[in-house]
């Protein structure tokens, strides 16, 4: 097994890694929309005290996305790659015709298998994280 960390990516929040390989599976940790080098996360404006204010799914959606593909590259995979991703959304009702648009643009060639939760919180002020499994190596 093979611990892997992108130089693109935000920096885990805690102790794992961006990605692990087993064989020829790349199994990433959660992803979600911060940038690197920062605890900026597109969209989100966040009072005083941390907490949000106000959130942009559709910025969220594609930084998460921006990320995925960073952490993919660098680990000697890619996009088409992709087999399986969950998707947690922290609210639903209100982003998820915004993320599903989104997801259809980046996601219409891969077409990897999907599933959708919508989950209390997550550990930072985000509204959406991927969990993902895709290929690497030789085929």
């Amino acid at each position: 097994m093979t611990l892997l960390n992108s130089t693109r990516a935000p920096e885990p929040v805690g102790a794992y890694p961006h990605a692990r390989r087993v064989g020829n599976l790349l199994f990433l940790s959660g992803v979600g929309p911060r940038e690197r080098g920062t605890k900026k996360i597109p969209g989100v404006e966040l009072d005083a005290a941390g907490n949000i204010v106000s959130y942009d799914i559709e910025a969220q959606c594609r930084s998460v996305f921006a990320n995925v593909r960073a952490i993919l590259e660098d680990a000697g995979s890619s996009w088409d790659r992709l087999v399986d991703v969950t998707v947690y959304l922290t609210n639903m009702k209100a982003d998820f015709a915004t993320y599903n648009r989104l997801y259809a643009e980046y996601f219409k060639d891969a077409q990897p298998c999907r599933t959708t939760l919508e989950i209390n919180a997550l550990p930072t002020p985000i509204a959406i994280e991927l969990k993902c499994i895709a290929t690497i190596g030789d085929p």
